[in-house]
C-alpha cells in the first residue's frame, strides 16, 4: 500500500478581493493561496505520504511572475529535500501556446530536481517510493493546435477534431496500460475534462476549448486510483476505480461560494484503494441578499449582516429596494456594518423602478416633449394630419411664446 496526496489547480496568481500586504510585499490573496498550499505541504510531511501527485495549473497564468515561482519551489523544494517524490502534471494554464516553448513546469526537469518529474507529455513514470514501486500513466493538457496545423485536418469541423483527439488519446492509453506490471500498483492522472463531471465557475472560460474524454477511457480496471484536474469542484465520477477530481485549494470567485476546497489523501494498493477528502478551509465567501422593497432599508441591510457571520471572509452585498428609497441608502454606514469582512467585493442596488406607460410611440410619457404628447393626442382623435400640423404649430408657438408664428393656415 502507497499513500498518495493528490492536489491539483492551485493557480497562484489569483489576486481579486485582495491588497497588498504592506509587510511581506505580497497580494493578500496570494497569501490565502500560499497557506493553503503550506498545509497540503506540513500534512505530507507529517501524515507520511509516500507520493504526491499535482494534476495541473500551478499558476494563473502560461507567464507567472517570478515571485510566483519563486514561492511555487520553495515548497516543491521542502517535499524535495524530505526525499517524497513529486509528480508535476503540465495542466492548461501551464502549457505555453507554441508546442516547441518550455512549460511553467519545465524548470524541474531542466535543473533535475531530485525526487521531482515533470509530465509534459503523456506517458509512464514508475516512481519508487517507501513502500514500493508505483506506476503512473500521465496525460498532460490536450490541445488542437498539433492537428490543425496538419494539412489532412485543416479543414475538418472543432467536433471532427475532438472525435479525432480522443480516438489518438484512447490508442495512447491502451498503450500504456500494455506496458504496465500487472503487479505493481498503477494510477492515472490527467488534466482535463471528463464525461459526467460537474463544472465550477471556471465553465464559462472553458465552453469551446474542452474535448470531453469518455468516462469509460479513464475508467479503465488496470488503473487502482485515477487523480484528475482541472475542474475545481471535489467530485468523484466512480467508485471501482476511483476517478476523482480534487478540486482547486482556495475559492476563485462567488462561483465557488458553496464549494469545498482540499485535496485528496488515497491509500493505493493493487485492486484495492480507499481514499478520504481533506478541507483546506478556504477563505469564505458570502453573500447578503437583502429584500427591502416597502421597508426601512437601513434596518433591513442591518439586520441581514448581523444574520452572517462575515469574519474575514470576503462579502458581498444585494439590496433589492424600490426608486423611491434609494436616496435612503448611506453607504458610509453600510461599510461600517461590513468592517469585519476580509474584503467588500460589492455593495449592489437592484432598484425596481415604477413602470413608465408607452403610447405606441417609443417612449414613455415622461420622456415626450409637450408638443409630441399633443401630436399624439390628436392623433387617438383621428384628427386629420394637415390639421394636427396647423394646430401643432400653433401649440408650438403657446409653448415658445412666439407670437410671429404665421397664422395663414385654417
Amino acid at each position: 500500500m502507497v499513500k498518495v496526496l493528490h492536489f491539483s489547480d492551485l493557480h497562484l496568481g489569483v489576486e481579486n478581493y485582495g491588497r497588498l500586504d504592506p509587510e511581506t510585499g505580497l497580494n493578500s490573496r496570494l497569501a490565502d493561496f500560499l497557506r493553503a498550499f503550506d498545509y497540503v505541504v506540513d500534512y505530507v510531511l507529517e501524515h507520511g505520504v509516500e507520493l504526491v501527485i499535482f494534476a495541473g495549473d500551478a499558476y494563473k497564468t502560461r507567464r507567472p511572475n517570478p515571485t510566483y515561482q519563486r514561492e511555487f519551489a520553495r515548497r516543491i523544494r521542502r517535499l524535495s529535500a524530505q526525499s517524497v517524490p513529486v509528480l508535476l502534471l503540465v495542466g492548461n494554464h501551464d502549457k505555453p501556446n507554441i508546442p516547441e516553448r518550455a512549460s511553467t513546469l519545465g524548470i524541474y526537469s531542466t535543473l533535475g530536481i531530485e525526487h521531482v518529474y515533470v509530465a509534459d507529455i503523456p506517458g509512464t513514470w514508475s516512481i519508487e517510493t517507501a513502500s514500493g514501486k508505483v506506476q503512473i500513466v500521465a496525460l498532460p493538457w490536450v490541445t488542437r493546435s498539433q492537428l490543425l496545423t496538419k494539412d489532412e485536418y485543416k479543414n475538418k469541423k472543432i467536433e471532427e477534431i475532438n472525435d479525432i483527439m480522443v480516438e489518438k488519446i484512447e490508442h495512447l492509453l491502451a498503450d500504456q496500460i500494455n506496458k504496465l506490471d500487472p503487479d505493481v500498483p498503477a494510477i492515472l492522472t490527467a488534466h482535463g475534462t471528463v464525461q459526467g463531471a460537474a463544472y465550477g465557475s471556471e465553465r464559462s472560460v472553458m465552453l469551446g476549448q474542452d474535448i470531453v474524454l469518455p468516462l469509460s477511457l479513464v475508467a479503465d480496471p488496470a488503473f487502482d486510483y485515477v487523480a484528475l484536474g482541472h475542474i475545481h469542484r471535489h467530485q468523484v465520477l466512480r467508485k471501482d476505480p476511483p476517478v476523482v477530481y480534487s478540486g482547486s485549494l482556495e475559492r476563485i470567485d462567488f462561483g465557488e461560494e458553496k464549494e469545498e476546497k482540499g485535496f485528496v489523501v488515497a491509500e493505493v494498493s493493487r485492486g484495492n484503494t480507499e481514499w478520504r477528502f481533506h478541507s483546506t478551509h478556504a477563505r469564505r465567501f458570502v453573500t447578503i441578499d437583502v429584500m427591502a422593497r416597502d421597508r426601512d432599508p437601513m434596518a433591513c441591510i442591518h439586520e441581514a449582516i448581523e444574520v452572517f457571520d462575515i469574519r474575514d471572509a470576503i462579502v458581498r452585498l444585494i439590496i433589492h429596494i424600490n426608486a423611491e428609497q434609494e436616496p435612503l441608502l448611506r453607504e458610509g454606514q453600510i461599510r461600517q456594518w461590513l468592517s469585519d469582512a476580509f474584503h467588500v467585493a460589492a455593495i449592489a442596488r437592484d432598484v425596481e423602478r415604477p413602470v413608465r406607460m408607452r403610447l405606441g410611440t417609443g417612449l414613455s410619457v415622461e420622456e415626450m416633449t409637450p408638443s409630441q404628447l399633443l401630436t399624439h393626442y390628436l392623433q387617438t382623435k383621428k384628427v386629420g394630419a394637415e390639421r394636427i400640423k396647423v394646430l401643432t404649430r400653433y401649440a408650438s408657438a403657446i409653448f415658445t411664446g412666439d407670437d410671429e408664428t404665421e397664422t395663414n393656415g385654417s
